[in-house]
């Protein structure tokens, strides 16, 4: 079998690169320097933490939501189907926040983590950082934002009352 050919810039690898290909990644890798190494906003930053705490307060509502309708409560048909309806507004946050992130060119990653605290790696439009998210933060903010996802519903159910 012959050899790959080596050195001539036509083949990277085993994929052949035609000029077009070339000049046009050239191109893309000019365009981006205005990315380059913007640090992050306040906006920004609460972004990357929404994307953090969403999908854990999601995991709890449905988790909690289940447990409901396996339970013996008298009116676990409410509380289940409220809780899917907190799940289900959530789900679209959660998604809504990945694709802004996307948009802004943001990108977060879980470092590491340990019994009191996670930490975050992001790199946003070139700037690269972490961010530390204590376990007490994360239930108190999980707390806080579902207990605001309950209180909107509960203004809907209000609303809907009111207009009968």
């Amino acid at each position: 079998m012959s050899k790959k050919l080596e050195g001539n810039g036509l083949w990277e690898s085993s994929r052949m690169m035609l000029p077009q290909h070339k000049e046009q990644s050239m191109q893309n890798q000019s365009d981006q320097p205005h990315l380059a190494l913007e640090p992050p906003t306040k906006k920004d930053l609460q972004m990357m933490r929404d994307f953090v705490i969403l999908p854990f307060a999601l995991k709890i509502v449905e988790k909690k939501s289940i447990e409901v309708e396996m339970s013996s409560l008298t009116l676990k048909l409410l509380y289940s189907s409220a809780a899917k309806i907190l799940a289900k507004c959530m789900r679209e946050d959660v998604q809504k926040s990945k694709k802004i992130l996307v948009e802004r060119h943001i990108r977060v990653f879980e470092d590491s983590k340990d019994d009191t605290e996670l930490i975050y790696r992001y790199i946003c439009r070139g700037h690269e950082d972490r961010f530390v998210v204590t376990k007490d933060f994360m239930r108190e903010e999980i707390s806080r934002r579902i207990g605001s996802y309950a209180k909107s519903l509960i203004v809907i159910l209000q609303e809907a009352m009111k207009s009968k």
